[in-house]
């Protein structure tokens, strides 16, 4: 009997707040009985470290040179194959509920699917619009709740001698962070451990880490910690964007004077000292991403209650991930983009009890465009050779070949995005070392912008130094790593097609020179 697939999956979930990882600063109890039942893997990277090329990349195997999803401003070609289509020919009922984010219209809609009703765009939290099989329509109540209600109702009016490949895709816990009330007030009383980074001075480091528009104490804005934004001009805050109405909450280095308000409660909160005002920010915005989890891991509670009163838990592989990483305040940051640990690594649980030990962990390196694949895999399906992945199910059943690759290829497109100001780059994580070009330039890429900035090169040695604060990429100890790691990097990128933007001798003959 072919095994039914249910795949969860969130928008900017960090590993770190999923206890089953071990960081302790939230409990998630529900998405952990799918690591204590079935398997955690470690090293799940995502080959591009944002929203749409990262969801394009898991429905068809493939990169995003391949697949064209590059930035935020690209959307998939719907005409092309995908897993849902594989999976659907082969007699699956398949079904996509939820965030979708990769455009809206017939050229863009979802493809493959029996039953389908996505938000546009990001969604909102309340009363969302949805797109349902082409028609708008409003549901009333909180988004995670309303995406499980749908997701069960489907599995509910299967036809039942089918297997089935259901995609839930929770918007949570994207930002504006915006917990489900009964949630508002769960971490009152209670401070969230500050990231030994979060005061980092970005020295040692590409230019890149610094200009980005990231950062916790300087960048947010006030919807983002639910704060009441005043009426007013440059007084209440600089402008996120050009002409934007939202401002970033004001971060001066004497704060006495300024009171920001709660939106729900109307408190008041002054500050003594900027460094007060710092960790003010931080623990609001924690507070509130972590609160807006807590219905993600109940919703995903009930999914997983449902399937056992079913009894279908046996005989279906359920995943659970996020579309990326996400900074919880290391290096100062929020958000995700860049290539460096916290916004690379993707959750990822899964379990399969025909197949998959319970309480098991692997090591081995596995990215975001083996999905497809494994699915196919698990179906009893060929995988065609357009995909670009491989399927996962060796590493998951503890019988990984030798030739499993070692290392994980990421690249970012949007250049200087309007929002982050994240510079373009890619490069190549191993299990100990991660080597980063920084190509910073635009391409021509949809929602990239110029100009251009010199090129540089990062390599850490993850071992180390595993909060990657120390660049090493000219140090004459770690000159035969980086010789290795960029021989590597441009063999990956001739195997998978993608186009260098470096020059593989002009970079060694530099370092021989220094």
């Amino acid at each position: 009997m072919r095994p039914n697939i249910l795949f969860i999956m969130s928008d900017d979930h960090a590993s770190k707040a999923i206890s089953a990882y071990g960081h302790g600063i939230n409990q998630t109890p529900g998405i952990d009985r799918i690591a204590n039942e079935g398997m955690r893997l470690d090293h799940c990277y995502v080959t591009n470290s944002i929203c749409t090329p990262s969801r394009a990349a898991i429905l068809t195997g493939t990169y995003n040179h391949v697949n064209g999803v590059t930035t935020l401003d690209t959307h998939i070609d719907n005409r092309w194959p995908n897993v849902a289509k594989h999976l659907a020919q082969s007699g699956y009922q398949t079904a996509m509920v939820g965030k979708w984010h990769l455009g809206e219209g017939k050229p863009h809609e979802p493809t493959g699917f029996d039953y389908w009703s996505v938000l546009p765009g990001q969604g909102d939290y309340f009363d969302p619009l949805m797109i349902e099989m082409g028609e708008e329509r409003t549901e009333p109540g909180y988004v995670t709740d309303i995406i499980t209600d749908k997701s069960l109702n489907w599995l509910k009016e299967r036809d039942r001698d089918r297997p089935f490949f259901l995609m839930c895709h929770h918007k949570a816990p994207h930002r504006n962070f915006e917990p489900h009330p009964r949630d508002r007030d769960m971490f009152d009383g209670r401070d969230i451990k500050v990231p030994v980074t979060y005061n980092d001075d970005y020295v040692n480091r590409a230019r890149a880490a610094k200009e980005a528009r990231m950062r916790v104490r300087m960048d947010l804005k006030y919807a983002d910690l639910g704060l009441i934004q005043p009426e007013g001009g440059a007084e209440v805050g600089e402008r996120c964007t050009p002409g934007d109405v939202d401002r970033r909450v004001p971060h001066p280095e004497d704060p006495r004077g300024l009171v920001l308000i709660d939106r729900h409660s109307g408190e008041n909160f002054t500050f003594e000292t900027e460094e007060e005002l710092a960790l003010f920010k931080y623990q609001r915005y924690m507070k509130r991403y972590l609160a807006t989890i807590h219905a993600v891991d109940e919703n995903v509670a009930r999914m997983l209650d449902w399937l056992d009163a079913e009894g279908l838990a046996e005989n279906t592989i359920v995943i659970y991930t996020s579309d990326q990483g996400f900074f919880l305040g290391e290096h100062g940051w929020f958000d995700k983009r860049f290539m460096y640990e916290e916004s690379l690594q993707m959750p990822f649980l899964i379990r399969y009890p025909k197949a998959i030990a319970p309480g098991s962990v692997a090591k081995a390196i596995a990215t975001n465009v083996d999905f497809a694949p494994t699915f196919l895999d698990y179906a009893g399906l060929p995988v065609p050779s357009y995909m670009q992945g491989r399927s996962m199910r060796p590493v998951l059943e503890r019988d990984a070949p030798e030739d499993w690759p070692d290392s994980a290829y990421h690249r970012y497109w949007m250049h200087k995005d309007e929002h982050h100001n994240a510079w373009a780059h890619y490069g190549l994580r191993s299990h100990r070392y991660k080597l980063i070009y920084w190509y910073n330039s635009d391409l021509g890429q949809p929602g990239a912008h110029g100009p251009d900035e010199p090129p540089e090169w990062e390599l850490f040695d993850c071992e180390t130094d595993p909060l990657e604060l120390v660049n090493v990429a000219d140090d004459p100890d770690y000159a035969d790593v980086f010789d290795e790691m960029l021989a590597q990097l441009d063999a990956r990128m001739a195997q998978i097609g993608d186009v260098p933007e470096h020059d593989s001798s002009a970079a060694r003959s530099a370092r021989r020179a220094a």
